[in-house]
């Protein structure tokens, strides 16, 4: 069966119960519902630990979708862990600390793509910071203006919302995608947008804050040449 991707439907839920589905050869651990965002669009996978109803824990390294099926989601434990059984009941907890962090930068991230509106080309995200690469013919890029104008976005307070539209409905806006590299999650027949107010609406499986002031203050720590083209933006959280 699919897992049940409640992060989607709430960022912010710190802890979910669950049920184990199995625990795959390899000593994945694949529930029927999960709060844990899986490795993808640049965004890694989420850690934390499972609570058993003894109390006991298993620590999780991260999470990522299951290679023979990605409909479904495996949990990864961190090495000499004991493996739940199939069908026991579990809580999902998350390290809150880093996931909040990584919908922070995820979000800041979204708002540098409209400061530079030029195609992206790939990206990553991390505990704090994170990067985009963009197609960029000349260089020249200066660091202060950039987060500048950054900052006069995150200082809009924005609200940070979601609806989705159908594949059909994506490729009659193909402007819609800003990405070059990274495709948006397809398969089910729908496609997740994510909104910042007026500012920005892309689409987007990821998660994020739901309001530009929950992201502090950002830096631009470096500017780096890739390539004859390419131009690789790397922010931080002040």
């Amino acid at each position: 069966m699919p897992t049940e991707l409640l992060f989607r439907q709430d960022a912010y839920l710190k802890e979910t119960p669950a049920t184990v589905e199995a625990v795959n050869e390899r000593g994945g651990i694949i529930l029927d519902r999960t709060n844990f965002y899986a490795t993808g669009g640049g965004q890694p996978g989420d850690a934390g630990h499972l609570r058993r109803a003894d109390g006991s824990l298993i620590a999780i390294a991260t999470t990522i979708y299951d290679p023979e099926d990605k409909s479904r989601v495996i949990h990864v434990p961190a090495e000499g862990q004991a493996l739940p059984s199939a069908g026991e009941a579990v809580t999902a907890v998350l390290d809150w600390e880093r996931r909040f962090k990584r919908m922070r930068i995820h979000t800041a991230l979204h708002l540098l793509s409209v400061v530079l509106a030029f195609p992206v080309t790939g990206g990553s995200i991390g505990d704090g910071d994170g990067r985009l690469d963009f197609d960029i013919p000349e260089g020249g890029l200066d660091k202060a203006e950039i987060a500048e104008k950054l900052n006069a976005l995150v200082a809009r307070n924005a609200d940070v919302t979601e609806r989705w539209i159908t594949d059909e409905e994506l490729d009659a806006n193909p402007g819609l995608v800003k990405t070059m590299s990274v495709k948006p999650p397809r398969g089910s027949g729908r496609v997740r947008l994510v909104a910042i107010g007026d500012i920005d609406l892309q689409p987007c499986g990821g998660t994020h804050v739901r309001n530009t002031a929950e992201i502090g203050a950002v830096v631009v720590t470096d500017i780096e040449k890739k390539g004859k083209q390419n131009r690789r933006v790397r922010i931080a959280l002040a």
